[in-house]
């Protein structure tokens, strides 16, 4: 398995993980000395591990070790056809196979939009595999709001396979402004993940995305510490509700300037920096 261009001038290593869906591709960033603890993160819908790409290096200088892991069926990760293998509880029993394979230490869990249901899963699973959760650009339950309608659009163009999905893609973003901003190595790995992604966990995830039940309650009485992170911008589960979900949970809340939906991204120095100051 090749390590991404876009990870390449990292000082990282590219692992695998056996876990109950198969094996997870997994990209890993050890400190200087031994580490405080490892910080596992978990990519959103159409997402994978090279999300996380500008988390590894501070993350890693404050003395943890990162481990960024793709969900089955993305990108370099290989997915089943069965919708029924991508449901939260599912994704986050591969969560908790990858926690278990890390050792002792403390591990802090942090879930990038849907990957953040799929975090809340494995913590309320196993609530003492993990010191803390941070839910990053995620909701309470349920994604709504205009993202949603895409859906059944990208449906028909699933069972067609990648390709179709892909080719519909290239037509939109040739008029797409902040797709055109775009470095062209950057465009090219992301038509190349979309590409390699499968059709079915697309399906199965946007079926889990749109069924999540809101379990704020039952994640407070795991007594996990949480961190509700998100862009001041946020254009999924909007400001106002992930705020109000940190209020449900006396959670730890920031808000990350000049950031929409992927902090971890647009604004990675203030969001690192949110993180550190929740971890310590």
């Amino acid at each position: 398995m090749i390590l991404h261009a876009i990870c390449a001038d990292l000082d990282v290593r590219l692992e695998s993980y056996d876990v109950p869906g198969g094996s997870l591709a997994a990209v890993v960033r050890e400190p200087a000395q031994a580490p405080r603890s490892t910080v596992l993160l978990v990519p959103g819908y159409t997402g994978s591990k090279e999300d996380f790409r500008l988390l590894l290096d501070p993350l890693a200088d404050a003395g943890h070790r990162v481990v960024a892991i793709d969900q089955r069926g993305q990108f370099q990760s290989p997915g089943a056809q069965e919708l029924s293998a991508y449901t939260t509880e599912a994704l986050g029993a591969d969560v908790l196979a990858v926690r278990d394979q890390l050792g002792d230490g403390p591990v802090h869990l942090v879930g990038h939009s849907f990957g953040g249901l799929v975090a809340r899963a494995a913590v309320l699973a196993r609530p003492d595999a993990f010191a803390s959760l941070a839910l990053m650009g995620s909701g309470p339950a349920a994604l709504t709001g205009p993202r949603v309608a895409l859906f059944p659009l990208m449906r028909p163009l699933l069972e067609q396979g990648m390709p179709a999905l892909v080719e519909a893609m290239d037509t939109m973003n040739a008029t797409d402004q902040r797709w055109l901003a775009l470095d062209a190595s950057f465009q090219g790995f992301l038509r190349d993940r979309m590409l390699a992604s499968s059709p079915r966990a697309l399906m199965g995830m946007a079926d889990a995305l749109t069924g999540e039940p809101d379990r704020v309650e039952e994640l407070r009485a795991t007594g996990v510490p949480v961190l509700v992170l998100h862009g001041e911008a946020d254009d999924a589960w909007l400001p106002p509700l992930q705020a109000e979900m940190a209020e449900r949970l006396g959670a730890a809340h920031a808000v990350i300037p000049d950031a929409l939906h992927s902090p971890a991204v647009e604004n990675a120095e203030a969001t690192v920096k949110a993180m550190l100051a929740f971890y310590d």
